[in-house]
């Protein structure tokens, strides 16, 4: 292995190492994104000459593999004297390190508040002006349960929601399988999913229950890695994350089919999609690009026109479990990120 692979290898390691100690840890401090070198701030390199820099991109772990996965490739094939470190801090997290100017790219699994838009402002920051939204690809919402679970491998979507509302069938949330279907067995259910750093977390509890208090005893970890081993331990366990991080542990899990209305449906690279038979728990994954970085280092307007590029998002997402957007919307943001040659 040569030494340009192996450095980048243990770049994208040390970065996930850091972000598996948690949320409330503080992520190292990166290096500076100044491009060495004599070309002039906003200028793009000619073409085929090496670029060199650094490229900082954190926020939604359910985006991670993807964009972990962009970043390796296009250090080895496209660029390998710029280094682009990938965090996977959560959602939240990450957009709050974007406002403060800590980022170039804001990884997220749920669209940018209005809250936060208001703080990208009052930092100097208009959407659309000095930030884009990159819409990356879609991702299903996936029910999972424990290998040894026979019974609830089809739910209804109603099901599924009102077995996560807080005294929906019990006053103590301590609900039985049975409670749901009188067919079911008489044991406790284990409620599971990412905590409040995750946009998974915000999609679930405010676009699909609506905003209504989740059962009180619903264990959220910070670590997607950590709800996959609970789960697969656990006979009456079931919990919601990406379909990516079902897609790559199947082996240990298996995944709820869902009847929105027509049929139970299993979650899968033919059906998530805006109008197909997932839709109903179909999300859009995104990145944030700071467009006053971009404009200053080439490094970070080369990678962005890698990621939105036929190589990037659109070649990868089906690898990292992802449905690919159509191409002519990242035709668009190719257009903008063009005219800021």
């Amino acid at each position: 292995m040569n030494k340009k692979l192996m450095g980048i290898i243990t770049s994208l390691t040390v970065v996930a190492m850091f972000a598996a100690c948690g949320a409330k840890e503080e992520t190292p401090e990166t290096p500076g994104t100044e491009t060495p070198g004599t070309e002039t701030p906003g200028t793009e390199a000619p073409a085929g000459e090496e670029l060199e820099g650094s490229v900082i991109v954190d926020g939604s772990g359910t985006v991670y593999p993807l964009m972990a996965n962009i970043a390796e490739n296009y250090m080895v094939n496209e660029q390998p004297g710029v280094s682009v470190q990938v965090g996977r801090a959560g959602s939240s997290a990450g957009l709050k390190k974007f406002i403060a100017g800590e980022l170039d790219f804001a990884d997220a699994s749920r669209k940018i508040k209005d809250a936060e838009v208001q703080e990208l402002e009052a930092a100097g920051k208009k959407m659309g002006e000095n930030v884009l939204e990159i819409e990356l690809a879609y991702d299903g919402l996936t029910m999972v349960i424990n290998k040894e679970n026979t019974w609830a491998t089809e739910m209804t979507q109603e099901e599924i929601i009102n077995m996560y509302i807080s005294g929906k069938y019990k006053s103590d949330d301590k609900v039985l399988w049975s409670d749901i279907r009188a067919e079911w067995p008489k044991e406790e259910i284990k409620f599971f999913g990412p905590n409040e750093n995750h946009g998974t977390y915000e999609f679930f509890y405010e676009v699909i229950l609506d905003e209504q208090d989740m059962v009180s005893n619903v264990n959220l970890q910070q670590e997607y890695s950590t709800l996959v081993d609970l789960v697969s331990k656990d006979k009456n366990a079931i919990a919601f994350f990406g379909y990516g991080y079902y897609a790559s542990n199947t082996d240990k899990l298996t995944a709820v089919k869902v009847d929105f209305g027509n049929g139970a449906v299993a979650p899968s690279l033919d059906t998530i999609g805006s109008d197909l038979e997932y839709a109903g728990f179909t999300r859009l994954v995104y990145t944030y690009l700071d467009l006053d970085k971009a404009k200053e280092n080439p490094a970070i307007l080369d990678y962005a026109l890698y990621v939105i590029s036929e190589e990037g998002a659109s070649k990868l997402s089906g690898d990292n479990g992802f449905a690919p957007i159509p191409a002519e919307k990242h035709a668009e943001y190719k257009t903008i990120l063009e005219g800021l040659k």
